[in-house]
């Protein structure tokens, strides 16, 4: 006998308040623009500019007894990293501290840089600093457009794909409900003021990709119904659709839900943004499966005449238990 997070048949109206849950949605995009808009984002060095120091050591890097050792001198977003590579030796242990732009200035001062070097010898005496390098505005403005452009091109590419898979209805659905992922995660981000840097927009694109995944997997399963229930109201057919791919749902949701939790309390302050961004995408990725995409296609129509499809067509996943 087996375990199941959800029963075997389920008949929940997913859609009897969708004008009100949609409606919800397009107020939430809106204040997170105006969020944006007002407040900002709190950038992170990737996007800022500063200043890089990269230090060797015979001893282990100890990232909490350094980053203990800098905060007196109050410099900002500081960011610290242990570096691994294959080819080190046992006793070749390489840290990256990363120190925001101080005053609006390109770098940081030679002052500043000679302070974090003996805050950090203070911590461990064998220290040595192999590099120091910036980042300029110039730079960091290049990744500020590149970074949207990422974004704009997996978004554009995706509305392509459903396009080219299902209707014209449903690519436009599935676009609305991700622009709905994207801007209700920056607009948390905004408002919190969480530093947003390269592993946010990481998290962004990954938020995407797992939006893209199960609301394809319910599309699947509305169009199968749709060719099996040629009579019945396209609504009732979404709401059988959402239903029988229900557990499928609950199951990859809470299994990824756990991992996220698990990392975003025991990782550390190091992949704590990034993490957070992903727990947050996923809930409302799911959200926006059924009640942004699926009300866009609801409101739009679509056609019912569609050819017989192949035997093996479809997602395999959709029936899975939970």
């Amino acid at each position: 006998m087996r375990l199941r997070l959800v029963p075997a048949e389920t008949k929940i109206d997913f859609f009897k308040h969708r004008k009100a849950t949609f409606g919800a949605s397009m107020v939430l995009m809106a204040l997170s623009l105006v969020v944006w808009l007002v407040m900002g984002l709190n950038f992170g060095i990737d996007f800022r500019g500063g200043t890089t120091i990269r230090t060797q050591s015979e001893n282990a890097v100890d990232i909490g007894a350094f980053r203990d050792a800098l905060q007196p001198l109050e410099l900002g977003d500081v960011a610290i990293s242990e570096v691994f590579d294959p080819t080190f030796d046992a006793d070749h242990n390489v840290a990256m501290i990363r120190i925001q732009a101080q005053d609006d200035q390109e770098s940081a001062t030679a002052q500043t840089i000679a302070d974090v070097e003996a805050a950090l010898v203070a911590v461990d005496p064998g220290l040595s600093f192999t590099s120091v390098e910036s980042v300029g505005p110039k730079v960091s403005g290049e990744l500020v457009r590149t970074a949207i452009l990422a974004v704009a091109a997996s978004l554009a590419a995706i509305m392509f794909y459903i396009w080219l898979r299902f209707e014209w209805q449903f690519s436009l659905g599935a676009v609305v409900a991700l622009f709905h992922d994207v801007l209700l995660t920056i607009g948390l981000f905004s408002l919190l003021q969480i530093r947003f840097d390269l592993a946010t927009i990481a998290a962004l694109l990954t938020i995407v990709g797992y939006s893209i995944n199960d609301t394809v997997v319910i599309f699947d399963r509305v169009r199968e119904n749709l060719i099996k229930y040629k009579k019945m109201p396209l609504q009732a057919v979404m709401n059988l659709s959402v239903n029988e791919t229900l557990s499928r749902t609950v199951m990859t949701s809470g299994t990824t839900l756990i991992a996220l939790i698990a990392l975003l309390v025991l990782g550390g302050d190091v992949i704590r943004g990034f993490v957070f961004a992903i727990t947050w995408g996923v809930v409302v990725g799911t959200y926006s499966s059924v009640y942004v995409a699926k009300n866009v296609v609801l409101m739009l129509g679509t056609k019912r005449d569609w050819s017989k499809p192949d035997k093996t067509e479809g997602n395999q996943f959709a029936n899975t238990d939970a």
